[in-house]
């Protein structure tokens, strides 16, 4: 899979949030996109994962000789962030059932494995609602990182979890990292992002004067 950025730019309103990025994602490779709150890193994910569209430039998809259309691309890409809405009537075993029905799990696991992966087995039949947000937090990684999938995209991937849960995660990332790009969003937090071996800091493609 390679995912190329052309001069990617975006602004709201008359208010450019980031200029001219130009970069590519390659299978095999971990990402870090760079920066503070409120920069633009979470923007720049949604247009990498095609749920946004560029003020201007271009984004390109492509896997083997294959060029994937932007519509499409969803197939082949999973995201996690800690403002995404779980089902939360759902037990943990009913919420990762219901995912399997549209997308199949990595390798040979079941929702038996996805389950045991998150490490909350004993709560398979809590809803959801009554999860610590560390818990949801851990739902949302799992689903991401053990759905089969080319790209993963992780927005502040270590938000509410403990130290224990960032090692969960980290050991979750050594695992399913190798055949897939791998893009994680931070603003800063080092356990996040420093397995990744190239980045993008957000801040160097800010209007400068002149533009």
């Amino acid at each position: 899979m390679r995912i190329s950025l052309n001069k990617i730019s975006r602004k709201y309103n008359y208010e450019w949030i980031f200029r001219d990025i130009d970069h590519e994602f390659v299978t095999g490779t971990q990402y870090a996109i760079l920066g503070s709150n409120g920069s633009g890193k979470s923007t720049l994910l949604q247009i990498i994962s095609g749920h946004l569209h560029p003020s201007s430039g271009t984004i390109s998809y492509r896997k083997g000789e294959n060029i994937i259309p932007v519509e499409e691309f969803f197939r082949y890409v999973t995201f996690s962030g800690p403002y995404l809405e779980l089902i939360e009537e759902f037990t943990l075993e009913e919420m990762i059932s219901f995912h399997s029905h549209f997308r199949k799990f990595r390798g040979n696991l079941d929702i038996n494995g996805v389950i045991e992966s998150t490490m909350l087995t004993r709560n398979r039949n809590k809803p959801i609602k009554y999860f610590s947000s560390g818990m949801k937090q851990r739902v949302r990684l799992a689903l991401a990182l053990l759905t089969d999938s080319d790209v993963v995209l992780l927005d502040e991937p270590a938000a509410n979890l403990d130290r224990k849960g960032i090692e969960w995660y980290r050991s979750l990332i050594a695992n399913h990292s190798n055949d897939r790009i791998i893009i994680v969003c931070s603003n800063s937090q080092k356990d996040e992002y420093e397995f990744c071996s190239q980045s993008i800091v957000i801040d160097d493609y800010k209007k400068t004067p002149g533009f």
